[in-house]
């Protein structure tokens, strides 16, 4: 009888403990009492931006997990964060249903979106249900126009980021006929427009203007529209799928122009997809080099030993999802209507910046750097303020 009750409570422990590994983190964190808090996560997951869609995750992912080392407590109980991730595959349509989806997943805020033109129809419906939303990418300068309280962002704007833009492709290219190409998206129309705006500004003439679209790959066409148009500098207002081919075709068409963009340029994947076409480019990134930031350095060490070479905008996800867990803990709250005011008024020293937020929920200062592929590598040429107001 003893042998029997033995083997009993044996398979019983393995039982247990066999299901208690079943679960996940956030369910053990709830069994043993602490509150789970739902933060969510939109970026193209699949396509074309994959790669830089998984680098905001990551990013996002990373800030979570450090937070859940700390054992934050707020409101008198210990908070365990998880991360819901959703994929909007950079498609405006995709980001309202990804949007609901996070709102009816009962998310405390959302890290997102990636692009431009997915955050801005996201924005009402995180604004209607009362969601606190900051995208750690979003430059157009309509995002924060549109008066939702709860939308915000961590890095400089379109007219910020194209003010500078505009001012060293003439003043420090010497660029004189300058050629506009965007590929139609809020992102990528929103910055050649103020590119296009500086630039005639500081003098120069825009010979062209041509449009493409987010999925296209032959620019022959156009390139040699504006082959035609004999400029010295070709902008282009997109994100490095197109941008990288562009380059190529430039090349092979011996248009002997500079080639500048924006962020949305200025990836490791933009010189694997230009190859040797890619040296001498040009682009920005709002914020100043990652070995000037804070802690810059710190962060891509840890970020590349968890997870890979940094893409683009991992720095900035992980401020996003510092400054909101700051707020919270300020507002002794996780409830976005308690805590938005808070983040409103926070000042916190991230890995990027010291972030603070306007009345418009846009970052206060703006930083640009302007980079230069050198013997394939994105060098730092300068550091310039974005004192462009909308």
């Amino acid at each position: 009888m003893l042998r029997y009750f033995t083997r009993s409570l044996l398979f019983t422990t393995m039982f247990l403990t066999l299901a208690g590994c079943g679960k996940s983190a956030s369910d053990q964190a709830a069994a043993s009492g602490e509150l789970v808090v739902r933060i969510g996560a939109a970026a193209p997951l699949t396509g074309g931006q994959a790669h830089i869609g998984k680098d905001n995750e990551s990013g996002t992912r990373m800030a979570i997990d450090d937070a859940n080392a700390k054992g934050i407590t707020i409101g008198g109980r210990k908070i365990h964060f998880e991360l819901i991730s959703e994929d909007d595959q950079a498609d405006p349509k995709t980001a309202t249903i990804v949007a609901q989806k996070l709102v009816d997943a009962g998310v405390k805020g959302v890290i997102g979106h990636l692009n431009s033109g997915t955050t801005i129809p996201a924005a009402k419906i995180y604004s209607d249900n009362g969601i606190v939303q900051i995208s750690p990418s979003a430059t157009a300068v309509s995002y924060t126009q549109q008066g939702f309280k709860s939308a915000f962002r961590v890095m400089a704007n379109d007219a910020q980021q194209g003010l500078v833009l505009g001012e060293y492709a003439t003043k420090n290219l010497g660029g004189k006929h300058i050629a506009v190409i965007d590929d139609r998206t809020a992102y990528g129309q929103g910055l050649a427009d103020e590119f296009i705006k500086a630039a005639k500004a500081n003098g120069a003439e825009i010979v062209a203007h041509e449009y493409t679209t987010d999925k296209a790959a032959d620019f022959t066409a156009i390139l040699t529209v504006i082959k035609g148009k004999q400029p010295d500098v070709l902008f282009y207002g997109g994100m490095d799928p197109q941008a990288g081919p562009m380059a190529k075709q430039l090349k092979s068409l011996a248009l002997s122009v500079k080639f500048v963009m924006g962020d949305g340029g200025y990836t490791p994947q933009f010189i694997k997809l230009a190859g040797d076409a890619g040296e001498g480019s040009y682009a920005t990134l709002p914020g100043v080099p990652l070995d000037k930031m804070p802690a810059g350095k710190a962060f891509e060490t840890r970020f590349v030993a968890k997870y890979q070479p940094i893409q683009l905008y991992a720095p900035y996800c992980y401020d996003a999802v510092n400054v909101m867990i700051a707020a919270m803990q300020k507002a002794n709250s996780v409830e976005p209507a308690k805590y938005l005011p808070e983040l409103a008024n926070l000042s916190h020293d991230g890995v990027t910046a010291k972030i603070q937020f306007d009345a418009k929920g846009d970052l206060k200062g703006g930083a640009v750097t302007v980079y230069q592929v050198q013997q394939g590598k994105w060098v730092a040429m300068a550091t310039l303020q974005g004192s462009a107001k909308p």
